[in-house]
């Protein structure tokens, strides 16, 4: 029972996609539901609420999480990036937006957006850390593991990941 004198909202503020939000919000909402309830952004998706399908997947403070699973109050300040962050209006789409797209990574589109912001921050980890990166297909699959596809596009997302490596690499990939 929730007695009057305590506290059960808290004033969050976050970064999304560059934007700054305060938000009053209740402390059991969690990162995904603020992004679609209050945010309006429907990108990350609300899959199995337990972290176990990654269709919720966003970059906080630039790695890769969950959102299903984190309290937004306990983010305060952070820095989140869903993916209708990843293209950059002045650019356009990201590399990895249009891999997606010229390799056919997807068929119903659910896991999509968890898929992107995974293999986003796959690359930017690989490229933090170069030599502990294994972006070969079984590692890239690997690294992606955490991010299930209900129609079994994989072989085609790893193409697309490994596309945008071997751009970024000069077309050199590892087998």
């Amino acid at each position: 029972m929730v007695h009057p004198t305590q506290e059960t909202r808290s004033r969050v503020a976050l970064h999304v996609n560059g934007e700054r939000y305060e938000l009053d919000v209740d402390h059991r909402v969690t990162l995904v539901d603020l992004l679609r309830e209050h945010l309006g952004l429907t990108g990350a998706k609300k899959g199995c609420d337990h972290g176990q399908c990654g269709a919720c997947t966003v970059l906080l403070d630039g790695r890769r999480a969950n959102a299903c699973l984190l309290l937004a109050v306990a983010h305060d300040g952070a820095e989140v990036t869903t993916v209708e962050g990843l293209g950059d209006d002045g650019r356009g789409p990201h590399p990895l937006q249009e891999a997606f797209l010229a390799r056919d990574a997807f068929q119903c589109g659910y896991c999509t957006p968890g898929q992107l912001c995974s293999a986003v921050g796959l690359l930017d980890e690989a490229a933090a850390d170069p030599d502990g990166a294994d972006l070969s297909r079984a590692g890239i699959a690997e690294a992606m593991s955490g991010n299930l596809c209900r129609c079994g596009a994989y072989p085609r997302i790893v193409d697309a990941v490994r596309d945008v490596v071997a751009a970024r690499d000069g077309g050199r990939v590892v087998a």
